[in-house]
Order: C-alpha cells, then sequence, then structure tokens
C-alpha cells in the first residue's frame, strides 16, 4: 500500500476538521506505515491475523502428533500438565524460541489414549511472580469445576462442525433491526441460559417479531457472571456455562437460516485482572499484554488495558477478530468500550471543543489498532458490519480508512437514550418540545450510520431503570390487567410507544432493542451476588 500526499477526503469534506488536518494525517499515515509493514511480513491484513492457527493445541499431520504454543517472552520456565499425564506439573518442559515462543510437541503414538477430546490441562509457569497454574491465552475451551470453582483450559478437538450451505450476507437484510441478548438471561427460569435453549426458543420469537439481526452479549468466556461479558478471561473460549462451541456455532447457523445475522459483542477494550483465570500477568511480568504500571490499569473498571502499540499484542487482538468470524461465522461486531480504549483518560472529561479530539490525551496507537481490525473485517468478509460504542464523537470513527477515517459501518447513538430518560426525570409532559425532540434524534453527520435506539442493556441494570419502570413504576404490578382503569398505565403505555417510534424512524438507519423491552419488562437486572443470597430471581428476562 502505497501512502498518499493529496488531501485526506475526511478533510475535503469537512471545513470544521481544517485547523486539525495535521494530525488527522499523522493518525492516517501511522496507520498506513503499520499496514504497509503486516502486507510486506505476511502477504495480507487477512492472512496476518492467524495466531489463532499458530498458537494454542494445533495438529501436525506430517510428524502425526499435536503441538502447544504459547507466547509467554518474560517467563523463565514453562511446564505443560493434565489429565493426560496425572497432573505431574513438572515432567512436560516446553521450550523456548528467541521470539518467547514456548511450545510442546505430543506425539500420537504416545498420548493416543491419553490426550484425548475434552482433556483437562493447565500451564505451570515460573515468572517474576512465582510458579503459577495458568490458563493459556489461547485456550479455545475452559470450564469451571462445579466443586471448586476453579477453571481449567479443555483440549478441545471435535470432528469439524458441518457448515455447509452456510453463506449468509447480513448486509442483504438492509437497514438493520437489531435485537440485543444475552443467551444466559433469556429464559423464564432462575438459573443460566444455554445457547441450545436459546436457538429453539428464542430464535424463532426474535424472527417472529420483526428483527432481522441479534447481537449478542457475553460470548467471549468471563469468570465472574456479573460483569454481564465485560471482564473477559479467555478471549478465544465461548462461555462455557451457556454451552459447548459447537452449540454456539448451531445457533448461529439456525439463525442464517432464519435470515438473522448475529452480531457479537466484543470486549478489546480492557480484560480481567484476575491471575488465576485470565492473562494478566501470564508471563510473569505486568507489561505482557498491558504496559507496565498504572499505565495498564483501567481505574474506572478495575480492569486491565491492553497496550495496543505492541505487535504481539495487535496480532493476538487481530487474530481474535478474524477467530470469530472464522470458526463461528459471526456477522459483524459491536466494539465495547470504544472511548476509553481511544482516550488514555478514557473519555472522563468534557468533549467542548475540536482539540480534546487530537490533543496528548488521545491513543494513537488503540486508533491504529481499530482501523486495522475494521479493514481486517471488511477484507475477510466484505458484507460484515461494525458499529462502535463510542460518547465522544471522535472525528471519522464511521469514514473509510482510504478516506482518513477509523472504517465502522455504525455508531451507537448513545445520546438518544439519555434524552429520553432527561425527559422523562426533568420535563413535565406538556413541556416537551417537539423541535428539540427532532434535533436530538437527527443530530449527525449525513454519513455517519447511526445504531439508534431507546434503551439498551444499560438502563435495565439494578441501579438504573427502564423506560416502562419509570413511566408505571409498581403500577405495572398491579394496573395492567383490561379490566383496570389506571391513568399511569395509560400514559406509561402511550409514551412507551411514541418513544419507540420516534427514535426507530429518525433516530438513525439502523435500530437496537434490548431484549424483553421492547413489552415494557416489568424487572431489573440483577446478577447472583453476595448482596441477593446469589440468586438468579432477576437475572432471566
Amino acid at each position: 500500500m502505497e501512502k498518499t500526499t493529496r488531501r485526506l477526503p475526511i478533510v475535503e469534506r469537512d471545513e470544521w476538521l481544517l485547523p486539525a488536518e495535521r494530525e488527522l494525517n499523522n493518525r492516517h499515515e501511522r496507520y498506513m506505515d503499520k499496514m504497509n509493514a503486516i502486507v510486506q511480513a505476511a502477504g495480507s491484513l487477512v492472512d496476518y491475523a492467524n495466531g489463532y492457527r499458530y498458537f494454542g493445541w494445533q495438529r501436525d499431520e506430517v510428524l502425526d502428533g499435536w503441538w502447544l504454543r504459547e507466547w509467554l517472552p518474560g517467563a523463565h520456565d514453562v511446564y505443560v500438565f493434565g489429565a493426560f499425564n496425572n497432573w505431574q506439573r513438572t515432567e512436560i518442559r516446553m521450550q523456548r524460541d528467541r521470539h518467547g515462543v514456548w511450545s510442546a510437541f505430543f506425539p500420537t503414538a504416545m498420548y493416543r489414549d491419553r490426550l484425548v477430546h475434552g482433556s483437562l490441562y493447565k500451564l505451570h509457569v515460573h515468572g517474576d511472580n512465582g510458579w503459577l497454574d495458568r490458563i493459556p491465552a489461547y485456550a479455545t475451551r475452559v470450564v469451571q469445576d462445579e466443586a471448586t470453582k476453579n477453571y481449567t483450559a479443555q483440549f478441545w478437538a471435535p470432528e469439524p462442525f458441518d457448515w455447509r450451505g452456510d453463506a449468509f450476507d447480513i448486509s442483504k437484510n438492509g437497514n438493520l433491526l437489531i435485537y440485543e441478548a444475552h443467551v444466559g438471561m433469556a429464559q423464564e427460569k432462575e438459573g443460566v441460559g444455554t445457547y441450545r435453549e436459546f436457538t429453539e426458543k428464542i430464535l424463532p420469537i426474535i424472527k417472529k417479531d420483526g428483527y432481522n439481526a441479534v447481537q449478542l452479549m457475553a460470548i467471549a468466556e468471563h469468570p465472574y457472571y456479573g460483569s454481564f461479558g465485560y471482564h473477559v478471561s479467555s478471549f478465544f473460549a465461548p462461555a462455557s456455562r451457556c454451552g459447548t462451541p459447537e452449540e454456539l456455532k448451531e445457533l448461529v447457523r439456525r439463525a442464517h437460516e432464519l435470515g438473522l445475522g448475529v452480531i457479537m459483542d466484543l470486549v478489546h477494550a480492557h480484560y480481567v485482572k484476575n491471575l488465576n483465570e485470565g492473562i494478566n500477568e501470564l508471563d510473569g511480568t505486568d507489561h505482557h499484554y498491558s504496559l507496565p504500571g498504572k499505565a495498564g490499569y483501567q481505574p474506572y473498571w478495575d480492569s486491565m488495558l491492553f497496550d495496543y502499540g505492541k505487535d504481539e499484542v495487535q496480532h493476538f487482538l487481530l487474530s481474535n477478530v478474524k477467530y470469530w468470524l472464522d470458526e463461528f461465522h459471526f456477522d459483524g461486531y459491536r466494539f465495547d468500550g470504544v472511548t476509553s480504549m481511544i482516550y488514555h483518560h478514557h473519555g472522563y472529561v468534557d468533549f467542548d471543543c475540536r482539540e480534546r479530539f487530537f490533543d496528548a490525551g488521545v491513543n494513537g496507537d488503540a486508533l491504529t489498532y481499530l482501523t486495522l481490525a475494521n479493514r481486517l473485517v471488511h477484507d475477510f468478509r466484505a458484507g460484515d458490519v461494525t458499529i462502535a460504542e463510542d460518547v465522544s464523537g471522535m472525528p471519522g470513527m464511521c469514514i473509510p480508512d482510504t478516506d482518513g477515517g477509523i472504517g465502522f459501518d455504525y455508531r451507537l447513538g448513545m445520546a438518544i437514550p439519555d434524552f429520553w430518560i432527561k425527559q422523562l426525570k426533568e420535563v413535565p409532559d406538556e413541556e416537551w418540545n417537539i423541535w428539540e425532540m427532532w434535533n436530538v434524534m437527527t443530530d449527525r453527520l449525513p454519513e455517519v450510520k447511526t445504531v439508534a435506539y431507546a434503551e439498551s442493556h444499560d438502563q435495565a441494570l439494578v441501579g438504573d431503570k427502564t423506560l416502562a419502570f419509570r413511566l408505571m413504576d409498581k403500577e405495572m404490578y398491579f394496573n395492567m390487567d383490561r379490566a383496570s382503569q389506571s391513568v399511569v398505565i395509560d400514559r406509561g403505555m402511550a409514551l412507551h410507544k411514541m418513544i419507540r417510534l420516534m427514535t426507530i424512524s429518525t433516530g438513525g438507519q439502523a435500530y437496537l432493542n434490548f431484549m424483553g423491552n421492547e413489552f415494557g419488562h416489568p424487572e431489573w437486572i440483577d446478577f447472583p451476588r453476595e448482596g441477593n443470597g446469589w440468586s438468579y430471581a432477576h437475572a432471566r428476562r
């Protein structure tokens, strides 16, 4: 890819950006330099993002056996142990290459009856933080022991999944009508729903209700259920509490048969700080996947930040992007926490002037990574979609990389639900201003496609309220039957419908609803925790 000296189209089309032209040029050149280096080294970005085909367990037909590889540059010693060697920690030592990749080979002749599909295993890593039993970063299956509650990696080598006939293209669905869902909560029983239950019971309802896309939360493995899936521990392993990887694949395939695209809520903004379950200090250092010290910590979320400027971390994340599209046939991503990614202050400032988007607070490495990620998605499968959760309004977020942008297809219209909540909390009905509503709904650049929503999962959590609950509160429990006469219910029902009508018709080019909110679900979301006696009563929808 060759650099260009012409003025970037993003600047040509928006005079407001002329004072920031140098910064935008620098941003684009950083991306181009990285892209050129990748193409020179690997031939293409798609071929570069193949870490999941090299690391972890890989079958070697020539040598007739299995390789296990893991990038642990700071480790002093690494062993692999598990059910296949009676859990002897220091029996099978891995070998280190000059790039910090540790590997071990398991010949079929020796391990035919021991290293079998479903075998449990871990790494025993000696690093600066001592000797610790760890789960590999590239593990594709991680399970929790019911008795001890400890997580362990699992050797997962089933028969190849049959994807024949699956050639779904979400771009042919037109304007997206997205049903945001959490598989574990998508049932009436008190417990954790499964991929299979979602496939059999929920997908047909979503289709019948007129949606053409499903956005799934909490897919990557996370140790704490109450994190809503946002404290990821294993980036290549589907959440095992909901079922097997093959059952998740069956969910996607069935959705495609129904004409539903499946968008994954992708969390690359941070990762869980746990040592037992996650990748934090996996090689024994505090600068493995993160910058060292405070620079690697997200204080607002109590989690760890990725070092997007490190080549190996970038490769890990890009490989993760391709992995879910390739192995599970997801149709795109909603990138979570983009604002936190692209600013060192994580967005906790007022974006009250142009300079805020181009000053020292901007994380240029994260912007480069996101541009590469978007390019990868669209190079791998042109019709797939990417959605940015960004509250800052960073210029170029939804502009193609070739024009100087970051390359997302859509951004979330996050100001819209905030506006409706403010209206309900602070403004009497008779003072609602139709022109103000129109302005909020349509306040976006013409070329920036927006996913509008009246409320998402955020408004349903404990500490917040759904719009229905704000409108009708406890009256919902006593006066929702047809025989009841209630001004509160009549008003609430009418406004609930009108708010959605205005949002879906004027708020953007796509629409999103969180499961249950379409009919004004009366209950809040509260995951099992010590404060509620570890109850699932409100962790269902």
